[in-house]
């Protein structure tokens, strides 16, 4: 019997976590629970004995990311899978099925969100274990949490019967999307109802069967959209009309559609880590119900029932309970712990005001390491930079502005105009406005620098590139 095919998908923004949580580096590459990051715990969970080599669902602007940890982990991802625009999980689950089938046309898929957290992955094995005699007679698979309280946050599943067949498996009566507290306290009460955790198992031909009777226009643009795909370094970079695809999720446009659905229970602590009070709910708390989290020092004198994360500065909460408080370099927010919704209404609006604080934090991660910001004023700014072993940055030149470096830590490699060099601790050169320049690290470990710029202007778009091994874009 051939193993399941996985494929994770990590397009997601998490904006109820900001501001650790920002569209250039979302919640899903965070380290959250544990020493790994959301991501890298789910491509853990899907390499044991019952799963194929893993499939990765992303975009271009994160694939960098994935990238490196994938590495960090030692995984190598059958398809590294860029989408050119993010279209919502119905296309995502399409072009999995199509991949998927082309090469075994018996494949079973599992989808799964990359942001969750499941406490065992062996208990998350034996549920999709229980999924596969069913999923192999055509039924789709959905799996759902036993809920303990009267979420409002999340999808619940309703099962026909509250009682499961001989393999485990419930047949779904119907989906509800966020009920009311009201409606929520009669399903707990009720016995028949499941949380909706978002992952799916499903045979790649019944779910191209069902594209094709239910939603065939998405079907097309992704056959498509696959047939024109190019490799670009170890991407498959799908072609665009991807783009053309509706922007719909999988449980509205199929499986709320479907004659046979199943849903497996998945019997283990589990969290979708939508907003900072789900995350607090998932951790460890001191005596006073309290989680801190962070590398700077939090203080809680009379506190109680708070979750505080810090980058660096000294927080202090006095006598104050159920607040969220989070203090990075370049945003604090303070909150009430339940007020989720609130926090991704204000990122909204934040982006609508053109405020780059929801897209980036203040270190900014390229393939080749980072940057981060230090110090700007008129006509100058400091910048800190971290180039890893190997990395390279671009052969570039800036049209307004002029760069001195001084190495604090390691070995780089300069190119500058003609001539190229190496630079070591406490060494520094100058780079004049319109000189081609490039540093990389021929070292074993990270090298740092601290780059002074000068001149009229002084933003990422003044780089003129002319060769990059990573193969980004003029706006990247």
């Amino acid at each position: 019997m051939s193993k399941i095919w996985p494929f994770v998908l990590c397009g997601g923004a998490g904006t109820r976590l900001w501001p650790l949580s920002r569209d250039a580096y979302p919640k899903q590459f965070h380290r959250l629970v544990g020493p790994h990051s959301l991501f890298q715990q789910t491509c853990r969970r899907l390499g044991g004995d019952l799963f194929a080599q893993i499939s990765i669902l992303s975009n271009r602007q994160h694939r960098f990311l994935v990238a490196d940890q994938l590495h960090e982990i030692g995984v190598e991802a059958a398809k590294n899978v860029l989408e050119p625009i993010s279209r919502n999980t119905a296309p995502a689950a399409c072009i999995s099925a199509l991949i998927a089938h082309r090469s075994d046309t018996e494949a079973l898929v599992l989808l799964a969100p990359s942001d969750h957290v499941i406490a065992d992955d062996a208990s998350f094995a034996a549920s999709v274990q229980r999924g596969i005699d069913a999923a192999r007679k055509g039924a789709l698979i959905t799996f759902g949490v036993r809920p303990d309280c009267p979420h409002t946050g999340y999808g619940y599943i309703e099962s026909d019967s509250g009682k499961p067949d001989q393999s485990g498996v419930f047949a779904v009566r119907r989906f509800v999307e966020k009920p009311s507290k009201e409606a929520a306290a009669s399903y707990l009460e009720s016995g028949r109802f499941f949380w909706n955790a978002g992952i799916f198992l499903f045979d790649a031909k019944v779910m191209l069967r069902l594209f094709e009777t239910l939603a065939p226009e998405i079907l097309s643009a992704c056959q498509q959209a696959l047939d024109t795909a190019v490799e670009d370094l170890n991407f498959l970079v799908l072609g665009e009309q991807y783009s053309q695809a509706q922007a719909i999720s999988l449980d509205y446009a199929i499986v709320e559609k479907a004659d046979t659905i199943g849903c497996v229970p998945l019997n283990t602590a589990w969290s979708d880590v939508g907003s900072w009070a789900e995350l607090w709910n998932f951790l460890d708390k001191d005596s006073s119900g309290n989680v801190v989290q962070g590398d700077g020092q939090t203080v809680l004198p009379g506190a109680s029932n708070n979750f505080a994360y810090s980058t660096g500065a000294c927080i202090a909460l006095v006598g104050v309970s159920d607040l969220v408080v989070v203090a990075m370099d370049d945003a604090v927010l303070v909150a009430s712990k339940d007020n989720a919704e609130a926090i991704k209404n204000l990122v909204n609006d934040l982006k609508g005001n053109g405020q780059d604080l929801v897209l980036r934090h203040k270190r900014v991660y390229r393939p080749w390491g980072w940057y981060e910001g230090l110090n700007r004023g008129d006509r100058y700014q400091v910048k800190r930079i971290m180039v890893k072993p190997g990395g390279k940055l671009s052969l570039q030149s800036h049209h307004h502005r002029s760069e001195h470096w001084v190495v604090v830590k390691g070995t780089l490699e300069v190119t500058k105009g003609v001539e190229t060099n190496l630079l070591t601790e406490n060494e520094s050169t100058y780079i004049p406005i319109g000189e081609k320049h490039r540093l990389s690290n021929p070292g074993k470990i990270p090298a740092f620098l601290i780059e002074v710029q000068s001149g009229p202007y002084l933003d990422e778009d003044d780089i003129v590139r002319f060769d990059d091994i990573y193969r980004r874009g003029s706006d990247e």
